[in-house]
């Protein structure tokens, strides 16, 4: 399974590069700090259950006008109140990714997450299994000024399993919003 996500990623890499070389594209004599995109999102939750945090920075380089390559990094702190004591989670992962511009403020995104995650398996012992998946989708980015812009879309987790009960994942749907800075990722 892990070979057929690898080969999906390399032809979307593939196809994607080939049709991103239009004359349109180039950025010849664009200076390099142009071409670098920065950003990423921040999610923060308290409640009665429990309490999250969760930051995930990326950065990224504009091969063409319509074409951006990058990657980004997660931290996800989950604090479970409704036991005596609190259990205490702790995931990260990497996301290395490709961003495609379909139409002005439209594009689509694949992007292979690994995940490490940590679960509880009793009331005081927790454990961690690692995660491989392969998500696409698409989103929209709206510009915030010169140099910003926020961002909403929508992937698929083309690896999710119902079945799996350790999933860090509890829907296929992903849904991510942030912000952009630096050369605008659109």
């Amino acid at each position: 399974m892990r070979r057929l996500f690898l080969m999906i990623i390399l032809i979307s890499c593939a196809g994607l590069s080939a049709f991103a070389q239009g004359k349109d594209n180039s950025l010849k004599g664009m200076p390099l700090k142009d071409r670098i995109v920065t950003g990423g999102g921040l999610g923060l939750g308290f409640g009665s259950v429990q309490d999250y945090f969760s930051v995930s920075p990326m950065i990224g380089y504009r091969l063409t006008a319509k074409l951006l390559a990058g990657t980004g990094v997660t931290y996800r702190y989950t604090n479970y109140k409704v036991f005596k004591p609190s259990i205490k989670l702790n995931d990260y992962g990497l996301n290395p990714f490709l961003r495609f511009t379909v139409y002005r403020n439209i594009f689509l995104q694949t992007e292979y997450e690994y995940l490490n995650y940590e679960y509880p398996i009793t009331y005081a012992e927790t454990t961690r299994r690692s995660f491989d998946s392969f998500l696409a989708g698409g989103g929209f980015i709206q510009p915030l000024g010169r140099r910003a812009a926020f961002y909403l879309m929508a992937l698929y987790n083309f690896s999710y399993q119902e079945t799996n009960l350790y999933s860090p994942y509890d829907s296929p749907i992903v849904i991510r919003a942030g912000i952009n800075l630096g050369a605008l990722g659109f």
